[in-house]
């Protein structure tokens, strides 16, 4: 059942396989032979949203023109969905950033053709402890001060942060290096992907993180905002300063580009070659971005404009493959801008 997939990858490790799930459907427009499984790896944070398209799939499966799909999902961060995409182990990588420069160079070399599919809006989100009652805004400096390698074994009491804080001690929580969260926070808050300092606690597990974060009054962290939606009870998000005061997340600042740096879109990528062999791979990456505008917000993230959404469409119909990004995350640009850009492969 659909319905257990997130309580069975909630209680395991990342990187494991979490569920197979059989979608049956009245008519069989697609014979039975040619559906093949749809095997899904990559980035935590697409997962609810994948989650949800599943269930509602289910729930309209008499409508569907796929007799059978069995989809098959591991997921072991966007670095870690990357790698196993590029050498041709899957069909469909979840990722929480653009595809990088040198997994564009290993996909190409492996002969892997993708279509970029941005499908939900992400704010990072900067929380602290509830009992935290002296920092309810940070500016984009103070963040570097805190997150940058200088500040490794350095920058470790509030005071140095801000000298009206007080004088105690600061602990740390984030993903780790195979995030895709880990690397658009440190472009865009440090302004080199994958810059910061190593002297916190991480995780691939964000329910590991809370746990300790949730019992640390001095503890400051980053998460997805589908994450800080579901915990607001124990995390209490801080508004982020880019110059014009602070802004806290939430859909009207994001659509607006009020909330900056930390605003971020979420991709999927399909291998082009596997879509034209297999027509229940198309058909349901088709039936994800129809259903994506209205099932992100169920998920806790926020959905592309209506434009975005077209325009991938027309990249998976014409199977235009390649990015529209420069191999990192495009600060400062917005996405209906970047999708009207030439591919590039």
């Amino acid at each position: 059942m659909i319905t257990n997939i997130h309580k069975i990858f909630k209680g395991r490790t990342w990187g494991m396989a979490v569920a197979s799930s059989t979608l049956l459907a009245a008519c069989g427009s697609v014979p039975e032979s040619a559906v093949k499984p749809i095997k899904i790896d990559g980035s935590s944070k697409v997962f609810p949203i994948t989650e949800i398209v599943l269930e509602t799939y289910k729930s309209e499966a008499a409508n569907q023109s796929i007799k059978e799909l069995k989809i098959e999902g591991e997921f072991s961060g966007t670095g870690g969905g990357f790698q196993k995409f590029c050498a041709g182990e899957t069909d469909i990588s979840a990722a929480s950033r653009p595809i990088s420069q040198e997994e564009m160079a290993t996909c190409k070399n492996n002969e892997i053709s993708y279509i970029e599919l941005p499908i939900a809006f992400d704010a990072i989100t900067v929380v602290v402890n509830p009992n935290n009652n002296w920092s309810e805004t940070l500016t984009v400096e103070q963040l570097k001060t805190l997150w940058e390698p200088a500040a490794e074994n350095q920058v470790g009491q509030w005071n140095q942060v801000d000298s009206s804080y007080p004088d105690r001690p600061l602990t740390l929580y984030g993903p780790d290096q195979l995030s895709g969260t880990y690397d658009y926070f440190t472009k865009a808050i440090v302004g080199e992907t994958g810059a910061s300092r190593q002297d916190y606690v991480k995780s691939m597990d964000d329910e590991v993180l809370v746990t300790g974060f949730s019992q640390d009054p001095n503890a400051i962290a980053y998460f997805g905002y589908g994450y800080y939606q579901q915990h607001q009870d124990k995390l209490k998000a801080v508004a982020i300063d880019n110059g014009n005061g602070g802004v806290l997340p939430s859909p009207d600042t994001v659509e607006n580009e009020e909330y900056a740096p930390l605003s971020r879109p979420l991709f999927l990528y399909v291998n082009a070659k596997r879509a034209q062999e297999n027509p229940a791979l198309e058909i349901f990456v088709e039936y994800y971005l129809n259903k994506a505008p209205e099932l992100v917000a169920e998920a806790g993230y926020i959905p592309l404009p209506e434009d975005v959404y077209h325009i991938a469409k027309v990249h998976l119909q014409q199977f235009d493959v390649g990015s529209v990004f420069e191999g990192s995350p495009q600060v400062g640009l917005t996405i209906s801008d970047l999708m009207r850009q030439p591919t590039k492969f």
